[in-house]
């Protein structure tokens, strides 16, 4: 929390990942309806109906809203916790192919090393794939120029990363430089990254169902729009102010619904992608930069009681 005590006024009329931008012009519109017709009414017209307060319950309407924003958030959710089992499964991965497989030539290094940058690679490619986004300049530095060209070639990128990641194990299995239980170990959380895959795919590709999002627009529209009518007697030429204040809160609501519904894309409240593929980049590279202390059975670091012999 930020230490400033005037943080919360800050963030009351701040506009960046605010829906106002987005309401207020419907809801200037709604204010206006009211102005029309406390004019109206003020010319001697009959148009105060407080009747259409009964037409859509408030009770109703609010329920309906809720249950909007609870959808929507429970996606948004469901989407952060996935990309948090990407991160963790990144790194058991990561650090259990960068100790767990022998180096047995000179190159195996190397392909250590662009097996670990692999991983990062699939993060980035499913980013890209949940925006409907080409393969592009991101995965530099991630993977070969022949790679590249093959993942512009497939329809689903990510799930050829993670085979090329599944194709090396086997064949450091194949090697003798895994035994068949890391070789498991190390399958299933591959299969644990497939799987987050499937569940980012399954989030986008299945959005609110239309007739109830354009219902409850209606029902929205259709309240606020029926508020002057039952407001003009009591509140006169204020009848456009309140309403535009109404139609705010309640179009703002539903706004947030619809923002936050697909948490993988650019807008203000969506899941901050970019930020968590860059920070697997640098975890990675943290790693990379780690000597394993075992090789071939023999430690590279030293014991404690094999130090205190060469101090003595």
């Amino acid at each position: 929390m930020p230490n400033d005590r005037f943080y919360w006024y800050k963030s009351a009329i701040q506009l960046r990942g605010s829906v106002l931008p987005t309401v207020l012009p419907r809801a200037i519109f709604c204010g206006l309806v009211g102005v029309l017709i406390s004019v109206m009414h003020y010319f001697g017209w009959a148009v105060s109906w407080p009747i259409l307060a009964s037409l859509i319950p408030n009770i109703v309407l609010g329920l309906l809203l809720v249950f909007r924003t609870n959808t929507a958030y429970e996606r948004f959710w469901e989407g952060r916790k996935i990309w948090g089992i990407i991160t963790n499964t990144t790194r058991n991965l990561a650090r259990q192919i960068w100790v767990s497989v022998d180096e047995k030539e000179v190159r195996d290094r190397d392909n250590k090393v662009a097996t670990l940058k692999l991983l990062v690679a699939f993060a980035v490619t499913t980013k890209l794939h949940l925006r409907g986004e080409l393969v592009n300049q991101e995965l530099e530095g991630l993977i070969t120029r022949k790679q590249y060209y093959k993942l512009k070639e497939m329809n689903n990128p990510p799930l050829q990363v993670a085979f090329w990641i599944s194709d090396y194990l086997q064949k450091q299995y194949e090697r003798n430089c895994l035994n068949s239980y890391q070789l498991t170990a190390l399958q299933a959380l591959i299969n644990d990254l497939v799987d987050c895959l499937g569940g980012c795919e399954r989030i986008l590709k299945t959005p609110i169902p239309l007739a109830y999002a354009i219902h409850l627009k209606q029902l929205i529209l259709l309240y606020c729009l029926s508020l002057p009518f039952q407001m003009v007697e009591e509140f006169g030429f204020f009848t456009g102010i309140i309403v535009a204040i109404v139609s705010f809160t309640l179009l703002g609501i539903e706004e947030i619904g619809v923002e936050i519904e697909n948490p993988f894309g650019y807008d203000a409240n969506d899941l901050p992608l970019d930020t968590i593929c860059t920070n697997m980049r640098r975890n990675i590279e943290d790693l990379i930069s780690l000597a394993p202390s075992v090789r071939d059975g023999h430690s590279t670091e030293e014991t404690p009681s094999k130090q205190l012999q060469l101090e003595s």
